[in-house]
């Protein structure tokens, strides 16, 4: 059978396995098995778990249960909701400061957390009452959250940065970086158009800022300044070169765990179990997934499916950013319906050679890739970050929260754009701390 076709028809099996709610990784095992049965015989499930084995045995992996349990014990506390105060705090005489102080705590809190749904929720929590009750309109005051809080994923440190430099074997470290500069362009983003969009509904009181004491500024700091703290050595022990990305991520889990006991007193034995129950919960899942998306890229590149692809995309004359539109086309709907995870395992094998070849930075094109799943972070139909928004503001209308984020999509696609003609903003951080990349 023609490789091509035989993409075409493994591409609407997974598509319809995943979508009869069948886990991801046990979706992509599924389909692996029966299609090396079809064409390889039994003999073939043999290999599965080697393979299976085989891509799990990374110890660059050890990072991702490290990061995830550092954003789970920042999770757990009050940190978020005291970020928030101490910058609503500190920027009320900028103007619109509530809603940037929401912003900007989204970004810290998912520097600090690197998950998204937990960004969208401690922010949420206290960010979107406030909003309300200070005559911000409802679409700003959600929307701005769910856009916010997708900064999980790009701002490091971020476990799907990670997965896609364990995927496709680039550097963790350049990976962070290049997601620093886009990560503040979208907070920019976000920020002007809520301002705009305020100003525009006629709420000119909602952008006054409040007085506050320099006894109110100073006496949230040191619940928040610590943690802060702990992240920028988390970034310097990394990016100096001092440990690898597993090192790292250990020893910021157990600061922060620390940090989570001292400061917010969670001594409770229930507290930290749930905490380590979630993390292991987590960890385990992503990890099946990688291990999983291994079978199945495995399974792609014996049927020869994958080098077939590149090789039909290769004998195409279309010019580089015509093909750069289809791939965005296709990861924004890829992003729709699966997880980014899920996303850049499955695509990366396939992707990869076509981007390398038509002359782009993976650097550069990790952070576009990103930004597509965080659009799909806040579209319909999964939209995660839209239902945990509601699930913290039931009264607001998930219709409205919709039409509240979608000028944020509009920010998102802005960004990539931006990024298109000014691929520095991605690349210039890792080539100034890092050096180049050596061809």
């Amino acid at each position: 059978m023609d490789p091509l076709l035989l993409g075409a028809i493994v591409a609407i099996a997974t598509i319809l396995v995943l979508f009869s709610g069948v886990a991801v990784a046990n979706g992509l095992l599924i389909v692996s098995a029966l299609f090396l049965i079809a064409f390889d015989g039994f003999r073939s499930l043999e290999l599965m778990p080697e393979i299976l084995y085989g891509k799990l045995d990374n110890f660059a992996l050890l990072s991702i249960p490290m990061f995830i349990l550092m954003g789970a014990s920042i999770a757990s506390t009050r940190a978020g909701a005291d970020l928030y105060e101490a910058l609503d705090r500190w920027l009320t005489r900028v103007p619109g400061g509530l809603v940037i102080s929401n912003l900007g705590a989204c970004a810290l809190f998912a520097a600090m957390s690197g998950s998204s749904p937990a960004t969208c929720a401690a922010i949420g929590k206290m960010g979107i009452p406030e909003m309300r009750k200070r005559n911000f309109p409802d679409g700003v005051a959600t929307g701005s959250i769910a856009a916010g809080g997708t900064l999980g994923i790009l701002i490091p440190p971020s476990v799907t940065m990670i997965v896609y430099g364990i995927a496709t074997e680039t550097s963790i470290g350049r990976l962070f970086l290049a997601g620093v500069m886009p990560g503040l362009l979208l907070v920019a983003l976000f920020m002007v158009w809520s301002i705009y969009s305020t100003w525009r509904a006629g709420n000119m009181d909602a952008l006054a800022g409040r007085s506050f004491t320099w006894k109110q500024k100073f006496e949230v700091l040191p619940r928040v300044v610590p943690f802060l703290l702990v992240i920028a050595g988390v970034l310097y022990t990394l990016y100096g070169g001092v440990a690898t990305p597993s090192e790292t991520a250990a020893v910021g889990a157990i600061f922060c765990v620390i940090l989570a006991v001292i400061i917010y007193r969670m001594t409770d034995v229930t507290q930290l179990w749930t905490m380590l129950r979630d993390t292991t919960k987590e960890s385990v899942m992503i990890l099946f997934i990688i291990g999983a998306a291994g079978v199945f890229s495995y399974m792609l590149s014996s049927l020869f499916i994958t080098q077939a692809i590149a090789e039909w995309i290769g004998t195409l004359d279309v010019n580089k950013w015509v093909l750069m539109f289809y791939v965005n086309i296709f990861l924004l709907v890829a992003g729709f319906f699966l997880p980014p995870v899920a996303v850049i395992l499955m695509a990366a094998p396939i992707l990869m050679p076509i981007i390398l070849g038509a002359g782009f930075d993976p650097y550069w094109f990790a952070v576009i890739l990103t930004i597509n799943m965080e659009i799909g972070l806040i579209s319909p139909p999964v939209g995660l970050n839209l239902y945990v928004i509601n699930g913290i503001a039931p009264e607001i209308p998930l219709k409205t929260i919709l039409r509240g984020s979608i000028p944020y999509v509009g920010c998102m696609i802005l960004a990539i754009i931006l990024l298109s003609f000014f691929p520095g903003i991605a690349t210039w951080l890792p080539d100034l701390m890092m050096g180049p990349v050596v061809s």
